[in-house]
Formats: structure tokens, C-alpha cells, sequence
């Protein structure tokens, strides 16, 4: 079903509203400097509310934020440990 959706997300049909959200969620996470109003407000153009976006934005931060923490820590995943 969204088996590409790891690999290629341009591969993957989803709704406009998905779509959206998720090309705010890579580009949070690949470029978080260049987020502006207009990346909102096309949020909100397809329903999402404040909160919606508030949400979105810190699920998306605090993914980064334990990552980058495991990252530095030196934290091996379950499985992958030589």
C-alpha cells in the first residue's frame, strides 16, 4: 500500500492534505530554515488548524531531537551492534 513511502515519497499516491503535510515534514527536517508563513498557511489551506500544525511540527522536532541525541551518544539500534 505505501510500501515507497520510506523510499520515494513522490512515488506514493496520497490525498492533497497528506501530501502537504508530509512535504512540511521533509522540509522541517531537511531545511528547517527555510520554513516560512507560506509553508503555513498552505497547512492551513487544507484544514489544518493550529493545533494540527502545532502537532506536526513537534512530533516532527522531537523525532530530530532523539535522534540526533542517540546519534551523539553513540546509541547502536537493536540488531546492528558488531
Amino acid at each position: 500500500m505505501l510500501s515507497g513511502l520510506s523510499s520515494d515519497l513522490s512515488s506514493v499516491f496520497l490525498e492533497a492534505a497528506d501530501r502537504t503535510m508530509l512535504d512540511y515534514v521533509v522540509k522541517l527536517t531537511q531545511r528547517p530554515g527555510d520554513i516560512c508563513r507560506d509553508d503555513i498557511d498552505r497547512l492551513r489551506a487544507h484544514d489544518f488548524d493550529d493545533r494540527a500544525i502545532h502537532d506536526i511540527c513537534a512530533v516532527t522536532a522531537y523525532y530530530a531531537f532523539v535522534n540526533r541525541i542517540a546519534d551523539g551518544l553513540g546509541v547502536e539500534l537493536e540488531g546492528t551492534a558488531e
